[in-house]
């Protein structure tokens, strides 16, 4: 009697066993039973994301904004560069080039059709490897002047209240915006504001645009 107890309570375990090594191969991921795991954090795991610095098509082309240059097969003609307080960059053969206010692609264009007369169907890439901060300028009567990085819209109040509000016999009533008026290298055009108009809700807050500067008489 008690061989054969011995030997039903062997068997019940065999099958308990069996039935759980049956039931960890049913539940192992893709039916891949035996097949380990990946560690932790890898399975499935896109490549790591690379940063970009893309312009918008439209950009224009900035003092202080940094570029690439390739002229493709020409390692000697292919430049990093950096726009110029002037507004130009200087490239061998073709010297000195405006590149403030154009796109990189009209960039592009002007660099390749300098270049056709040392080298044959030159073919030009113009990359913005790094855009210059936005900035608007506040000048005169005010406790801090200097520059202001733009993040986002902003109104001449803002830059006012930026630059440490007024000095002590700043005329508030005569502040003038000068702005270039289709860019950087275009005529100046001159914005008046008056200041206690504006913290008094009279007329629509007045925005600046990159560039713009606020003088305070």
């Amino acid at each position: 009697m008690t061989r054969q107890t011995d030997r039903i309570g062997i068997a019940t375990f065999v099958v308990v066993l069996a039935s759980s090594l049956g039931f960890a191969q049913s539940t192992t991921p893709n039916g891949a039973a035996g097949k380990p795991l990946p560690p932790v954090g890898t399975m499935g795991s896109a490549p790591a994301a690379t940063s970009s610095n893309a312009t918008p098509p439209d950009y224009r082309l900035a003092p202080g904004d940094k570029l690439r240059v390739e002229v493709y097969k020409d390692a000697q003609l292919s430049q990093s560069l950096q726009i110029r307080p002037d507004g130009k960059v200087t490239l061998p053969l073709v010297g000195d080039v405006v590149a403030v206010d154009l796109t990189p692609i009209q960039l592009r264009d002007r660099i390749a059709t300098s270049l056709k007369e040392y080298v044959t169907n030159p073919v030009v890439t113009v990359i913005v490897v790094e855009a210059s901060p936005t900035m608007v300028y506040v000048m005169g009567e005010v406790s801090t002047p200097g520059s202001i990085p733009m993040r986002g819209p902003m109104t001449v109040l803002q830059a006012l209240a930026m630059a440490g509000g007024f000095k002590e016999f700043a005329n508030t009533k005569d502040i003038r915006i000068l702005r270039r008026a289709g860019g950087i290298l275009k005529t100046e055009q001159t914005i008046p504001f008056n200041y206690n108009d504006a913290i008094k809700g009279k007329g629509s807050p007045v925005f600046l645009m990159p560039g713009d500067m606020v003088v305070v008489p």
